[in-house]
């Protein structure tokens, strides 16, 4: 019974370390999202600031639609963007659900290691007792038939 526990413990630190890893990766991707999120932000604000400078000096109506139409396009890609945080949040949520339910299996497997070792301990020093008793009887009545004989 210990072995096969010991195994199942074994094989859920693997799996443990196997989410862990999985955890981080899903971090990892939600940063560059954010990262490539911000970027874009940052470029659509550098754009806009450029149509206005160019909006200045004058722009041909041909110039503002070709303008806009691309401030439409970034706009666009923006919004996807945006639709795909909930993608990149519900990978980490469910990375990390899987993590602690792992975890708690790890957890169980190793108390019920425990609590196996001190059963095991309580009958062996029980055992042991048991002996010193038994020898603690015999050296005693050894005494007692010598002190008998005398």
């Amino acid at each position: 019974m210990e072995n096969a526990l010991g195994f199942l413990l074994e094989q859920s630190k693997d799996r443990e370390d196997q989410a862990v890893l999985a955890l981080n990766q899903a971090r990892a991707e939600l940063t560059n999202y954010y990262e490539q999120l911000s970027q874009i932000e940052q470029y659509r604000l550098d754009y806009c600031q450029q149509l206005i400078d160019r909006g200045k000096s004058g722009l041909t109506a041909s110039q503002y639609g070709h303008l806009n139409r691309f401030l439409t396009q970034l706009d666009e890609t923006l919004a996807k963007q945006k639709q795909a945080e909930s993608h990149f949040k519900g990978q980490v949520d469910n990375c990390q659900e899987h993590w602690m339910d792992i975890r708690k299996q790890r957890r169980s497997y190793e108390w019920l290691l425990e609590k196996k070792q001190t059963e095991q301990q309580k009958l062996q020093d029980a055992r042991e007792q048991k002996q010193l008793d038994e020898f603690s009887t015999l050296q005693f009545s050894r005494n007692k038939s010598t002190r008998d004989l005398f």
